[in-house]
């Protein structure tokens, strides 16, 4: 039986192995762990925030009952109030008169409070008729639940009366051990209000108003609300899960004791999460089953390329040297079957070099001794075109034909310089006199319709530059934008240094070219193999963007019938 070892395991298997015990069970991990954090994190949250709004409900709902004790403590210290509701009246106009005197105090508390929905003074003096914010004190009211819960309290400070439906705020305004009438303020607070107050609230559970003695007298749980007989605190029906909170209002003589009751259901709060738990087995399965699909596509097309590459390895044993076929990978198999058909390529010319190097050399030796024979016949040829030449121009001194010997003595230097050059750069100023000299000779060909004009900056003519660099495109403007000019041509060269570079114009003023003909010229420069008409700057073109590269730019300007333009930059070289 063989030992394990993960040499033996093939490589899907490995991968596979990989995937589930790298990235599968820390990610199933992870989601758990991550999961219950955010469970208790979003509990802690929502339980803070709960804790939060139920404050800030306790808060406002304090002040609104402070507001009606505020206007009850009003009344209370009021003593023209106290002296209207003491007298006893003799007349109906005694008492109007009275109570005009007094009907500020009504104004200016309807005006402050919009919060309370009545404010009702009430007395059992008989001369006191009922009107507006004053009622009379009869059996009836007696016989009220909230005057019960107040008939044997002193007037010292307000009392907090609630039902499921109102919550009021009454104080006695007399006392009858020194007073001769019983006198009392009911204040009753407007309900729509504390229920706004209690559905725009943030906490997103059952509240209850519960008073001193636990009993609930009012809650935004409308099955509470609707209860024969106040709940006690122990019989509020709360979910599995409750989170319960209290709020306890301290330090207050009609508040103390009083408290907001908050019931959360933590199934709820956390639904969203509970929720959760099923995405993170779908998340699950996903990372499982698509990431293993694509692994095992992955790693099969690893393997079948391993195998194809193994294939032609053995065929190499049978000197069949057929490369692998390649198909521009970049990965570590492409480059192995790069390197392997490099391999078998080096391995086939081996073998082909050892048969075929005898040949190679017998044919090197013939081929070096026809280019000594041209080489000899290069020689011998300008040698007799020098002499024809100056035979010629002799033949003109003699007959006196000074500008004809001239022109044919510049056609010798050309050719004599053309050829003489053995270097492959040359000085400016060497440059500038074949210029010269090919310029002469075509004054002589067009007489007085040519004109030209040489400015070179003195520090560059010493400056090396390729041979013939200039030449070729003084004569192209010379030929074909002079030739056909009915005017004077006048062609400028200007040769200057302008950042590190040496700057070549040459502008004539003659045909020009069109736009079409300026990008054909553009498009053969660049692009064309063959040399075309215009050899001469095609050539310089090749040889400057072998010498300089992209340091070395062209621009021609041209329009038909303005002349032409052509600006070439070569960097500063002195060696």
């Amino acid at each position: 039986m063989h030992r394990f070892h993960f040499n033996h395991l093939k490589l899907n298997g490995k991968l596979t192995f990989i995937y589930i015990v790298c990235v599968f069970i820390p990610i199933i991990l992870t989601n758990i762990v991550f999961y219950n954090v955010t469970t208790n994190n979003i509990k802690r949250q929502k339980t803070v925030d709960a804790e939060q709004a139920l404050t800030q409900l306790k808060n406002e709902l304090g002040m609104l009952i402070d507001d009606a004790a505020s206007i009850s403590y009003l009344y209370s210290i009021d003593k023209s109030l106290e002296e209207h509701l003491e007298t006893e009246y003799a007349s109906y106009d005694r008492y109007i008169e009275s109570l005009n005197s007094i009907k500020n105090i009504f104004i200016r508390s309807d005006k402050e409070y919009k919060t309370i929905s009545s404010a009702h003074i009430m007395t059992d003096n008989p001369t006191i008729l009922a009107s507006g914010n004053i009622l009379n004190l009869d059996q009836s009211i007696y016989e009220t639940d909230w005057y019960r819960s107040i008939e044997h309290l002193n007037n010292s400070y307000p009392n907090l009366y609630v039902t499921p439906s109102s919550i009021s705020v009454i104080q006695k305004l007399s006392d009858k051990r020194i007073q001769k009438y019983e006198h009392l303020i009911k204040i009753d607070l407007n309900m729509e209000y504390v229920n706004q107050l209690m559905s725009i609230t943030t906490f997103d559970g059952d509240i209850y108003f519960l008073s001193p003695d636990g009993q609930v007298r009012y809650s935004n749980n409308s099955s509470a609300q609707q209860a024969a007989q106040p709940l006690e605190k122990e019989s509020i029906k709360q979910p599995a899960l409750a989170i319960t909170f209290e709020q306890i209002y301290q330090n207050n003589r009609y508040l103390g004791g009083w408290s907001l009751y908050g019931v959360l259901d933590e199934a709820k709060i956390l639904s969203e999460v509970r929720q959760s738990g099923q995405f993170i087995v779908w998340l699950a399965a996903i990372n499982f089953f698509i990431p293993t699909l694509i692994i095992l596509l992955i790693s099969r097309s690893i393997t079948s390329r391993i195998k194809h590459i193994l294939k032609h390895m053995k065929k190499v044993k049978g000197k069949n040297f057929k490369p692998v076929p390649y198909h521009s990978e970049r990965d570590e198999i492409g480059e192995l079957s790069v390197e392997f058909n490099r391999m078998i390529e080096r391995i086939e010319n081996l073998i082909n070099d050892v048969y075929v190097a005898d040949i190679q050399k017998k044919d090197l030796e013939i081929r070096q001794r026809q280019a000594q024979l041209h080489a000899l016949h290069s020689q011998i040829n300008p040698h007799f075109l020098f002499n024809a030449l100056e035979t010629i121009r002799m033949r003109s001194l003699m007959k006196g034909e000074t500008e004809t010997a001239k022109t044919i003595q510049n056609m010798a230097k050309i050719f004599r310089k053309s050829i003489s050059w053995k270097r492959s750069f040359v000085t400016i100023r060497e440059e500038i006199d074949l210029i010269e000299s090919f310029l002469e000779i075509q004054k002589y060909r067009f007489a007085n319709k040519l004109q030209y004009q040489i400015t070179v900056e003195e520090s560059l003519k010493e400056k090396l530059i390729p041979k013939m660099t200039f030449l070729p495109f003084v004569e192209n403007a010379s030929i074909h934008g002079i030739e056909d000019n009915p005017g004077i041509g006048f062609i400028t060269i200007q040769i200057a240094s302008e950042a590190n570079q040496i700057v070549f114009i040459i502008a004539d003023n003659g045909m020009g070219m069109s736009k079409e003909q300026l990008d054909e010229l553009h498009h053969y420069f660049t692009e064309d193999e063959s040399m075309g008409e215009s050899v001469g700057m095609k050539n310089v073109y090749t040889r400057l963007k072998i010498v300089y590269g992209d340091a070395f730019t062209y621009k021609i300007d041209s329009e038909l019938g303005q002349g032409t333009r052509i600006t070439l930059r070569l960097p500063i070289r002195d060696e």
